[in-house]
């Protein structure tokens, strides 16, 4: 690394020494830094790093919540605010026992670049808590939202901070947790996006991140002369985002033989057709339950999940990967398995879904990869879209929104292309996708006095 860059680093390290998450994002946002970091000017773009590495705030509380036997639990909730540098924190809220403070400044470290590279006016923020929705009632999920909201809604505006979804929180977590501040506030604002239909969501919002990711990775394939038509796909999870990258493959002539869940995975030669997907999105998002039930229902390939081995998923032959699972699910080797299987491009649909040293392994064979910031913009661009119609007071049609994402997914391509091009190496969208954020941030916080 670059003296500067490296300096950068270690003080993250010695501040933070137990968040790996964090460390590994900052690590590799600082790598593609290396290809310009001596073409900045010292006094001003070599302090900025420094100040991107540090949440311009960093809320922690308790959340008391009292489950359906009448006992008091206690979970812990974040909402990191990172910058604010071109526009109000965006970012989601997610639920799941992993979530720390490690997971919450990653994410909201990553959000400040992705929301910059959809051109709209977002800062980047994350939150969420270690509550578990899993298993849980709704009235038990409604409980504890209130009391999240009671919290969180102090920290919180249209003009401010406007949170979202992310794993753990859809719907039915968006409408308690809207209903409650709007209780708290007495105001109905667009504080919150992903809501429903009835009260200021927007079409397409549940699609889009699913969507964005292939259109993305549609983009890049045609850049390089390549098709979606035909190819075979693995796809990882089987919540919001995997589902919707289904559909939009399906939609473009693909196939996609794999779903998964933290269970195990399921293996569907023949392809998971729309009406299998029906399915699928009736047992995750109604039933919730469990992915080997869609093995049983269609009598196909169901594998449990062994951690201390190379996930299966990975090893199968195919063309086109989409992880869309959680951070760090692709190892070094499931890399080497999709290397020797003849992977051609990895789309990240997850946050972080590739080890450091698993992204470099794809770089190094030629493997055409559209890194998370790039690649899973399109939620938080339709959540852009939402705040946008929320203002006016307006709604607008799915032709309209999709529209809108297209060319955003369409911008950013642009944007990360001409960026790796002329810093780096033609189809490094890595160092494309950070270098054309990080241009766009730091020309802000100068503008407005390095804050």
């Amino acid at each position: 690394m670059h003296e500067v860059t490296e300096s950068v680093y270690k003080r993250v390290c010695q501040l933070d020494p137990d968040q790996k998450e964090f460390q590994q994002a900052v690590y590799t946002f600082l790598l593609s830094m290396d290809k310009i970091i001596d073409e900045l000017p010292e006094v001003t773009y070599h302090k900025i790093l420094e100040r991107m590495v540090e949440p311009e705030r960093a809320v922690i509380f308790r959340v008391p919540w009292i489950d359906d036997e009448g006992r008091v639990q206690i979970n812990r909730g974040f909402r990191i605010q990172q910058s604010s540098a071109i526009g109000p924190y965006k970012g989601g809220l997610r639920l799941h026992p992993s979530v720390n403070l490690s997971i919450m400044k990653f994410l909201a470290f990553e959000q400040v670049f992705k929301n910059a590279l959809t051109g709209l006016p977002m800062g980047g923020g994350k939150g969420g808590s270690d509550f578990n929705p899993k298993g849980k009632s709704d009235a038990e999920v409604m409980r504890f939202c209130q009391s999240f909201m009671t919290e969180l809604y102090r920290h919180i505006g249209p003009n401010t901070d406007v949170p979202a979804g992310d794993i753990g929180v859809g719907g039915r977590e968006i409408g308690f947790l809207f209903g409650q501040y709007k209780r708290l506030t007495n105001r109905f604002e667009g504080v919150l996006t992903g809501k429903g239909q009835t009260y200021g969501g927007s079409l397409i919002r549940p699609e889009a991140t699913g969507y964005g990711l292939v259109y993305l990775s549609d983009y890049i394939l045609k850049g390089e002369g390549k098709t979606l038509e035909g190819k075979e796909c693995l796809v990882s999870g089987s919540g919001n985002v995997a589902q919707f990258t289904v559909e939009k493959l399906n939609s473009l002539g693909a196939k996609v033989v794999t779903l998964s869940d933290s269970n195990g995975m399921i293996y569907d030669p023949s392809g998971i057709t729309p009406e299998k997907l029906a399915y699928v999105k009736q047992l995750k998002n109604v039933k919730r339950g469990r992915i080997h039930e869609y093995a049983e229902k269609y009598n196909v390939e169901y594998i449990a999940r062994d951690t201390s081995k190379p996930n299966p998923i990975w090893d199968i032959k195919a063309d086109y990967a989409f992880p869309c699972a959680t951070q760090n699910e692709i190892t070094v080797a499931d890399a080497k398995n999709l290397v020797n299987n003849g992977i051609q491009l990895i789309g990240e649909g997850a946050n972080m879904p590739c080890q450091a040293e698993a992204e470099k392994i794809f770089l190094e064979n030629g493997v055409l990869l559209a890194p998370a910031k790039a690649a899973n913009a399109g939620g938080v661009a339709v959540s852009g879209l939402e705040m946008c119609q929320n203002s006016m007071r307006l709604k607008w049609t799915s032709e309209e929104v999709d529209q809108k994402l297209q060319q955003i997914m369409k911008g950013i391509y642009d944007s990360i292309s001409s960026a790796a091009d002329k810093y780096s190496e033609h189809n490094n969208f890595v160092d494309g996708a950070n270098i054309a954020s990080f241009l766009k941030v730091s020309e802000a916080m100068i503008a407005q006095g390095y804050v």
